[in-house]
């Protein structure tokens, strides 16, 4: 048996994108900035994506402006406030994907802009008082927080951090890679300027994403060449992906509560069992329904001398999982992020993460491989 919990890092594409997606790659190949019929029906399908996306998150189709996935779009938000924007000053955290904190480390090199990094906590919750000391100043400044951490899933409060940027006359990008497509997004409601997107988190093609600009934001042209994107990006758009994750956002809505509660169901489950196993177990990051993402577990097993091989060892068991830690033998980096929150980088670390189409069947096994791992270090 073969069971893939690595979903935070990609989620197998659903049948039915793949369904709308084949008439596309077939048929519509016809570049959507040609005048002639082939060109005007890939237009057609890339607006018909775009208002369906719009309405999701209840925006303007005009704010959604489609890109090759989420690290451009991160990149495009950061760049193009402090190059178009004329942003000074960059407040972010020391858990961020590596997006936004390359993106950020770089532009501070260039010296366009100084980087501030907010206070977190051990469970990578953001020292709120902290950030409204930073926002404190009169430098033109973006704060760039993620939504929910890729590694630890520790969920940020959007609303409070967005009232707190307005209050200080901040732009404020949020990293929503993780939580598109499984949390809802009310963006008349959430007065934020960046988010972010890319299609294969939530069951959609890779290669494709998004970045909202709220339409309040003047932003200038984020990639040169041709007009595509209204000038925004250039380049011809990807219109199969588009079509995708247009696809992949309506399966992920429709019933959003229900994938929900099935996949937080089945975190729970492995907690408790986890719990009910071991007498030394640690879960990184908060673990709470209303504080963490559903999605995302992580695992600070016991110390054990295999610590290094866990990953390796889960593999060839018929288990992906990915992890945070260094190796025992030092030779991989060990995680931004654990060392961000003081973690133990001397244990075992492990990410599960889930999707809607996780079994019960499908833990039982992988925890099963799990206890096998450690039964003998344990005796």
């Amino acid at each position: 048996m073969a069971v893939y919990l690595d979903n935070a890092a990609t989620t197998p594409i659903a049948p039915e994108v793949i369904e709308a997606m084949i008439p596309v790659l077939r048929d519509g190949f016809g570049n959507p900035s040609s005048s002639h019929s082939f060109g005007r029906k890939s237009k057609a399908l890339l607006e018909v994506s775009r208002r369906s996306i719009a309405k999701h998150l209840n925006c303007q189709p005009s704010e959604i402006i489609f890109t090759s996935g989420g690290t451009e779009a991160d990149n495009m938000a950061l760049n193009s406030c402090v190059n178009e924007m004329g942003v000074t000053h960059i407040i972010t955290s020391c858990l961020e994907h590596h997006a936004i904190g390359h993106t950020a480390e770089a532009i501070e090199k260039s010296g366009k802009a100084r980087v501030s990094c907010v206070k977190v906590d051990s469970k990578g919750n953001v020292d709120l008082a902290d950030l409204e000391r930073l926002l404190q100043t009169n430098d033109k400044t973006l704060v760039s927080l993620m939504h929910a951490n890729n590694e630890i899933g520790t969920l940020l409060p959007l609303k409070t951090v967005s009232e707190l940027c307005r209050k200080h006359k901040a732009y404020f990008h949020s990293d929503t890679v993780q939580t598109m497509g499984h949390y809802t997004f009310d963006l008349q409601d959430l007065d934020i300027d960046f988010i972010t997107c890319a299609a294969h988190k939530f069951h959609g093609p890779k290669g494709i994403g998004f970045l909202y600009v709220n339409k309040k934001v003047k932003v200038g042209s984020m990639i040169h060449g041709g007009a595509q994107e209204r000038g925004f990006r250039g380049g011809t758009e990807n219109v199969y992906g588009i079509v995708g994750l247009a696809k992949a956002m309506d399966l992920a809505y429709d019933d959003v509560e229900s994938h929900q509660k099935h996949v937080q169901d089945l975190k729970s489950y492995m907690i408790e069992q986890f719990q009910n196993y071991f007498d030394d177990i640690q879960f990184h990051g908060e673990i709470g329904p209303n504080s963490s993402l559903y999605t995302v577990l992580n695992v600070c097993f016991p110390k054990t001398e295999k610590a290094g091989m866990l990953l390796f060892t889960l593999d060839l068991k018929g288990i992906a999982v990915s992890g945070g830690s260094a190796c025992s033998s030092g030779a991989a980096k060990g995680s931004h992020v654990l060392e961000g929150i003081g973690a133990d980088m001397t244990r075992p670390n492990a990410r599960f993460s889930f999707s809607r189409y996780t079994t019960k069947a499908e833990i039982d096994f992988a925890l099963e491989q799990v206890k096998s791992v450690f039964e003998k270090t344990l005796a």
